[in-house]
């Protein structure tokens, strides 16, 4: 029988996104999964992975706000801009940071922000990844790029801190393609010191958190044991942020062939609509962007038979 659903993953440091995308394959036996956005092998967090049907909306999962925790370090920056790479500035005095000092850094990094992405990172320049240039020794022009950051949250309860090297913990909410260990830079540079992100969690993405997810080798038990679909989410829970009707008898068959239609009116307002069938999500609709007051197909899934029509 297909598995279908989205599986809560909780990535354990170490291993890549694409590693934990292998491995489940092989416990699953299926090849179609996919993962909701990179994690660094360094990073462990909230990692929604697409089995079956679901890779269909795997792109509006990784569209939802995302929120980390994330430890930053104030006295030394990386080439890599976290802990895993070479020492490339480093300030050797004695410093003070007061709790006024760095709440105002923090509010002046909230909202939309730009952000210039690390050498090593996926971002493409002239279709090849950052990294790529960065291992080779060969510098090129990085692209701006805007951010939201939704909030940031001090966790530590001090008023000041010194010493040659400081350390704080701090929450982010924040929307897709922001760089945390470029965040951590940015908060050194307005503090006036180089800086790192010595460590960080994903502990939100989309709805899913951290009581929501499970580990390879806990899903390894449940696909042992033939139990595998007890945790996965159905695909309606991947579009509970668009808008639903259940669709109409008679606009069954033309919605099934996925014809352009009149636009419904919650289209007017919402970028996309799902319609189900007996509450099971049957076509995702869009406005038609060269003919107005219609509406065409974005995604279909799981069509009904011909008896059904």
């Amino acid at each position: 029988m297909a598995i279908n659903g989205i599986l809560p993953l909780w990535k354990e440091k170490g291993m890549t996104s694409h590693d934990c995308v292998f491995k489940l394959r092989k416990i699953l036996k299926t090849k179609k999964v996919g993962h909701t956005g990179t994690l660094d092998p360094a990073v462990e967090g909230v990692l929604p992975i697409c089995i079956g049907n679901t890779t269909k909306v795997a792109e509006y999962i990784t569209d939802q706000g995302k929120t980390y925790e994330a430890e930053v370090a104030i006295g030394f920056s990386t080439e890599t801009e976290d802990a895993t790479g070479e020492m490339v500035e480093r300030n050797p005095d004695d410093k003070k940071i007061t709790r006024a000092q760095l709440l105002a850094v923090l509010e002046g990094l909230t909202g939309e922000i730009t952000q210039i992405p690390p050498m090593y990172s996926a971002v493409k320049v002239n279709g090849k990844k950052l990294y790529e240039y960065a291992r080779a020794g060969i510098a090129v022009e990085r692209p701006v790029r805007k951010a939201r950051i939704d909030s940031i949250e001090l966790l530590d309860s001090a008023e000041e801190w010194t010493g040659v090297d400081i350390h704080f913990r701090i929450r982010i909410e924040c929307g897709k393609g922001t760089y945390i260990r470029t965040l951590a830079v940015q908060i050194g540079e307005a503090l006036g010191y180089p800086a790192h992100m010595s460590e960080l969690t994903r502990t939100q993405s989309g709805k899913f958190t951290r009581q929501h997810c499970f580990t390879l080798a806990e899903v390894a038990e449940f696909a042992q044991n033939e139990k595998v679909e007890e945790i996965l989410k159905p695909l309606v829970y991947a579009l509970s942020a668009f808008p639903a009707v259940e669709v109409e008898p008679a606009e069954l068959f033309a919605m099934k062939n996925g014809q352009v239609m009149e636009m419904h009116p919650l289209l007017e307002s919402n970028q996309l609509l799902v319609f189900t069938r007996n509450g099971s999500p049957f076509a995702l609709y869009k406005k038609h962007p060269e003919k107005p007051g219609k509406m065409k197909p974005e995604k279909m899934f799981g069509l009904p038979t011909e008896g059904e029509v």
